[in-house]
């Protein structure tokens, strides 16, 4: 199986890389600042051109989005600045999407599957307030994860949207509920458990149906 990760140089996205070459499958990870294999920032058209260029219409099996920044963390009601949304809209948003349209004919020579990391932040049935930003890109791609699905269901790829859980990383910090590790133990069986009849969903990373 060729696996494509974005952001595959730390946290979730490293971990998740690691599993999958234990498994002896073929990774192909990505990271902007160039320690994965490719070299790709989310939010450059000409580099995703450069990575569909380097995959040269390899098949991709397994699609997983992982790549976003929360750069609001912390902020109050009297920050947000107009730049910090383009930012973050651009990479978690526009990032994900660019990723699907440059690796789409990679996708259908596999019938392969996408995986969108959301979060629960980004269900309006959870709505305590506070980082604005992060939620409302996050929701975003929720939307944007679940419109895809529609459109590429009969060409035989399904995506999937999936909280990963409050991980303890970088970003989720050392308070966070679960460990990297059971982190990718729930995730890597639900992205195996995705099919044509489940495409569409939005899940946690241990197996519950998340509200939207």
């Amino acid at each position: 199986m060729h696996v494509v990760i974005t952001g595959a140089n730390r946290g979730i996205g490293r971990a998740l890389a690691a599993h999958y070459c234990s498994k002896g499958d073929e990774v192909t990870g990505t990271a902007r600042d160039g320690s994965a294999q490719v070299q790709l920032d989310v939010t450059d058209p000409a580099q995703h051109a450069e990575m569909a260029q380097r995959l040269n219409g390899r098949p991709v099996d397994l699609l997983i989005c992982n790549a976003g920044v929360y750069l609001d963390k912390g902020h109050t009601i009297d920050g947000y600045p107009a730049e910090m949304w383009a930012q973050s809209f651009s990479a978690n948003v526009t990032g994900v999407f660019l990723t699907v349209q440059a690796l789409l004919p990679n996708l259908l020579a596999a019938k392969g599957k996408i995986v969108i990391i959301s979060s629960q932040m980004a269900s309006h049935e959870r709505a305590p307030g506070g980082s604005y930003i992060y939620r409302a890109s996050k929701a975003a791609a929720l939307n944007l994860g679940r419109n895809l699905a529609v459109d590429l269901r009969g060409q035989g790829v399904a995506v999937g949207i999936y909280h990963p859980g409050w991980v303890q990383t970088d970003m989720g910090g050392s308070g966070a509920d679960i460990t990297v590790s059971q982190a990718v133990a729930g995730l890597t069986d639900r992205f195996a458990a995705l099919s044509l009849e489940t495409t569409g969903c939005f899940e946690t990373w241990d197996g519950q149906s998340h509200p939207y």
